[in-house]
């Protein structure tokens, strides 16, 4: 099983650092949250440094809030990331929850799932090379990987896991293995039910920190900053794997699971924990 590095957001500075030391070591991709009235970094532009800084390794948005976006616009800075890479793009959409990053953008948050399916129909047509429509052409660059880079989609509800099936190529699950287990079989039950081919790629989130205590301690501030909006911020610090005996039972209880990639997400600041992660794996 494949297993993959989520970058710190708390500065933007010393994302190569991180990037550099994961190409060397034993991990196949670097993720990047989003939000838009937050102090992240804007995951496509951050991503496209990190790419021309590294051959190897992976880059996947986890998760872009597509709705919050131009749909034409972001159909071509994807696909021309996904050609300049060579196809190393995978893009994780997702609806988003924050009210201020709606109102930023003068996005409706009640629509934003309708809009989601809307923007995927133009963007599967746009990466396919047909016209965008109404007498308006085709928007290329045409992308490395045929029909667009591989689109995971983020969520719990029964209709953010449908669209797995109707418009994505896997399931970005940002949940505990006590409980992913549901979720991985309820996606997979949709792919069977729309037709689709082979199984869903399956990639598995969990919130690491792995040193000394003071970069627990940045960890658990940045994620309680970074969560606060939610209400639970203190039951999300609370499920933060500390310890390389949990970081390990969580991947083994993904791959029982049946997960193709576990994403080892970092908030705390010190790229060293690159090195320990990979010397834990």
């Amino acid at each position: 099983m494949n297993v993959g590095i989520g970058l710190p957001i708390g500065d933007p500075a010393t994302l190569l650092t991180w990037a550099r030391c994961a190409e060397a070591g034993p991990f196949s991709t670097l993720g990047l949250l989003d939000r838009l009235v937050y102090h992240n970094p804007e995951p496509l532009v951050a991503l496209a440094v990190i790419a021309g800084a590294t051959s190897r390794i992976r880059v996947q948005t986890e998760v872009l809030l597509a709705p919050l976006r131009d749909t034409a616009l972001l159909a071509k800075q994807a696909a021309t990331l996904d050609r300049m890479t060579g196809g190393r793009l995978v893009l994780g959409l997702g609806i988003g929850g924050r009210d201020d990053d709606h109102q930023a953008t003068g996005i409706d948050k009640r629509t934003r799932g309708r809009r989601l399916d809307g923007q995927m129909e133009v963007m599967r047509r746009l990466w396919s090379g047909e016209p965008y429509g109404d007498g308006v052409g085709a928007i290329g660059p045409a992308p490395a990987r045929p029909g667009g880079p591989e689109v995971l989609f983020g969520g719990f509800q029964p209709a953010a896991l449908e669209r797995v099936a109707r418009w994505g190529d896997g399931f970005l699950a940002a949940a505990a293995p006590s409980w992913a287990g549901d979720l991985f079989e309820t996606v997979r039950t949709f792919w069977q039910e729309y037709g689709r081919d082979g199984e869903p790629r399956i990639v598995a989130q969990v919130n690491v920190a792995l040193g000394p205590q003071d970069v627990i301690d940045d960890a658990r501030a940045n994620m309680h900053s970074y969560y606060s909006f939610t209400g639970m911020a203190d039951r999300m610090v609370a499920g933060l794997l500390t310890t390389p005996t949990g970081i390990r039972d969580a991947i083994a209880g993904f791959a029982d699971l049946g997960a193709d990639e576990v994403m080892l997400y970092c908030y705390g600041l010190d790229p060293n924990q690159v090195d320990r992660l990979a010397d834990l794996l």
